[in-house]
């Protein structure tokens, strides 16, 4: 660049800067322009908030005729003022005779005239919320229409009728018309609230009626009460020109059982009559009622039975489904100590049963699900009826739910109590029950109760009991003679003829090793009986003894909540005493028969005492009535072991068992065996000291 173009271009910029410095604008005039642009954006924010009219989507003139004429069809009408009124959502309606309408239409915004969503004059409304009432509107009549009859019901103020009785006490809510509560007025739960067997926030159930083209779910509708007393109502939905459907409550007095019949009158205008079905949904959230969590779950199951008897539950560790085509005749939500079984007076034609296991929740335990098919008729009155139990597992109750109620069927609801296999639970059901049933009629003091079950247990087992102790006194006397022969016939070599000469040391006394284990054989099965009965007898829950306060579940006197691997799923986290003193004395009852048999086998021993501590760990985690009864029963039995050794005579005994040995024996099936077996020994043994030579030379 020369030095003339610099020059130049030097002259104009400062001929560019001299400008705009001279004309550069004054304080008013900045203050005018400042003024200018803050009522043009104040016009611009006014212009936002005018009110815009539905001139591309509005009511026209025939659907406001049709808002009308719904109304006045399937809303309900005041027989004095002729107003039909139709509530469905939000949206909440009247129509005079004439056909005025009015109402209100709630939005997110706040409430709208429904009259002003009809005239189209929206002024002091957004657009957005014009549009969402007229879309809530316009909704609400395509539901009132899909509905028909039922749309009338779809609205309403929850409320509840209250049934009681001695036993039980029931809220039917209006909103579907079910059982929204059921408590059991003589029980209380661990954490010593009523027992409830059904909650609003754990139950529902409700039926699906089928029409042409539409599906209607009863739990979606607002029941009205009607004949209602203190242990009765029904509750109705009025569909309009005649036709109507409801269920009808009635709670038997001083009992359980809760009658629950469908009712309905022309609903052949609103279901035809080639439907033959309709849907029964039953779902529970278990509520976990006892303190031993772990004996709960695994003594709660859905239960179902066929027809035929034949009762069946599904897995109560693990989840599981099932799609059953077959017949039932109830279904059971079935706790430990209580349940809530819906029995049909017909059959349930079809279910599909789920039940899943709540592992991580503190409260609950299982979530059960049942979808279940019931014959119906339109034309009938009376299509359904069921007969709903709701209380505790007692045996006597439940054996007694078909008189009166099912005369000709047996109902099998006392196959859900857990009494063991066939024989323990024919003794259970054929002696213990009885027996415990009639000393609790006149005493109530339970740990009282077992100790007189025990002694009663003890008298009709005394004849094998005292044979037991014979045989026992008389292997006590000859333990010397018997340890003579093991000496004399000691290794492995002359096992069989160290065997054939204590059987014959035996028969000349008579006495009989085997004899010891008959009393306990016939004891086994009482035992296994009453493992089965203590955990499921309703009747010692939450009854105290001494320490224990509540006999169906474990005694802890030591607790912890640390988890302990492997441990804490059988044991518990606890330690429980009368378990602690059924271990002690199992100890003691271990050692006293081994002193009195005079058992020499180190390994058998050690073995003998082992069983006991085993049984500390399966024990500990059950109910302190089965350890109490153990407890007492081994008591008893050392107990009438000592006093039999002092009464008894040695000396008397051991001149009868010389004056048997002097008579002549004859030989014994085992004897007979025992010498057979011995000689066949020996002849093995001269073939093989044969072969033996025969290979030396």
């Amino acid at each position: 660049m020369d030095k003339n173009t610099f020059t130049g271009l030097l002259l104009m910029a400062l001929v560019f800067f001299g400008f705009t410095w001279l004309n550069r604008p004054s304080a008013e005039e900045l203050e005018r322009r400042r003024a200018e642009a803050e009522r043009i954006e104040a016009e611009a924010r006014a212009k936002s908030a005018q009110p815009a009219l539905l001139t591309l989507d509005s009511i026209t003139p025939a659907e406001r005729a049709t808002v009308a004429a719904t109304i006045r069809q399937l809303g309900s009408t005041d027989t004095i003022s002729g107003v039909s009124r139709l509530k469905v959502g939000d949206v909440d309606l009247t129509a005079s005779e004439s056909g005025i309408v009015s109402g209100t239409i709630r939005t997110t915004a706040g409430i709208v005239p429904a009259d002003s969503i009809l005239d189209n004059n929206i002024s002091g409304f957004r657009p957005e919320t014009a549009s969402q009432a007229l879309a809530a509107l316009r909704e609400s009549m395509q539901t009132a229409v899909r509905y028909r009859g039922f749309a009338r019901h779809l609205s309403g103020d929850s409320s509840a009728v209250t049934l009681r009785n001695k036993y039980l006490t029931l809220e039917i809510s209006n909103k579907g018309g079910i059982i929204s509560k059921a408590t059991l007025n003589d029980y209380l739960s661990y954490d010593s609230t009523a027992v409830t067997l059904m909650a609003p926030e754990t139950d529902l159930y409700s039926f699906t009626l089928t029409s042409a083209n539409q599906r209607f779910d009863t739990s979606e509708f607002f029941f009205e009460p009607e004949e209602v007393t203190d242990t009765t109502v029904t509750m109705m939905l009025r569909l309009g020109d005649g036709a109507a459907w409801g269920l009808r409550y009635t709670l038997r007095p001083d009992s359980y059982l809760v009658d629950m019949d469908v009712v309905q009158t022309g609903m052949e205008a609103v279901i035809p009559t080639s439907v033959a079905t309709m849907d029964l949904t039953w779902r529970q959230k278990m509520r976990r009622l006892e303190g031993g969590r772990v004996f709960e779950e695994r003594n709660s199951a859905l239960y179902y039975m066929y027809p035929d008897g034949d009762v069946k539950n599904l897995s109560e560790g693990k989840n599981e489904k099932k799609e059953l085509t077959e017949r039932l005749k109830w279904v059971s939500c079935k706790n430990q100590f209580f349940s809530a079984v819906l029995m049909a007076r017909g059959n349930f034609a079809a279910a599909n049963l789920d039940s899943r296991v709540l592992e991580s929740d503190p409260d609950y335990i299982k979530a059960m699900a049942m979808d279940l098919t019931v014959d119906y008729s339109s034309a009938l009155a009376n299509p359904a009826s069921f007969v709903f139990y709701l209380g505790p597992n007692s045996y006597p109750l439940m054996k007694g739910v078909q008189t009166g109620i099912f005369p000709d069927e047996d109902m099998h609801l006392t196959d859900m109590i857990p009494l063991g296999w066939w024989a323990f639970r024919w003794i259970n059901t054929l002696i213990i029950i009885p027996v415990f049933s009639f000393l609790g009629s006149f005493i109530s003091n339970y740990g009282i109760i077992i100790l007189l079950l025990t002694i009663f247990i003890k008298l009709i087992l005394y004849p094998f009991t005292y044979k037991s102790l014979i045989s026992q006194a008389k292997m006590r006397l000859l333990a010397p003679e018997i340890k003579a022969l093991e000496q004399k016939y000691p290794g492995q070599e002359n096992a069989m003829k160290r065997q054939q000469e204590s059987m014959a040391l035996y028969s000349r006394a008579g006495a009989n090793p085997m004899s010891g284990c008959l009393p306990m054989l016939l004891q086994m099965p009482v035992l296994i009986a009453m493992f089965w009965f203590f955990p499921s007898a309703i009747e010692l829950r939450g009854e105290s003894f001494l320490w224990a306060k509540d006999l169906a579940a474990p005694d802890a006197i030591i607790s912890w909540t640390a988890n302990i691997p492997f441990i804490s799923s059988t044991f518990g986290n606890h330690i429980s005493l009368f378990c602690l003193l059924m271990t002690a004395t199992n100890i003691l009852y271990t050692y006293n028969t081994q002193q009195s048999q005079g058992t020499s086998m180190p390994g058998m021993k050690w073995m003998m005492y082992m069983m006991p501590l085993m049984f500390l760990f399966i024990f500990n985690n059950y109910a302190a009535g089965l350890s109490y009864y153990y407890f007492l029963s081994l008591l008893i039995t050392i107990i009438l072991t000592y006093t039999f050794r002092h009464v008894v005579s040695e000396e008397k005994m051991r001149a009868k068992m010389a004056e048997q040995a002097k008579k002549p024996k004859k030989k014994g099936w085992m004897a007979s065996k025992l010498e057979e077996m011995q000689k066949q020994q020996e002849a093995m043994l001269r073939e093989q000291q044969r072969r033996q030579g025969k290979g030396k030379r």
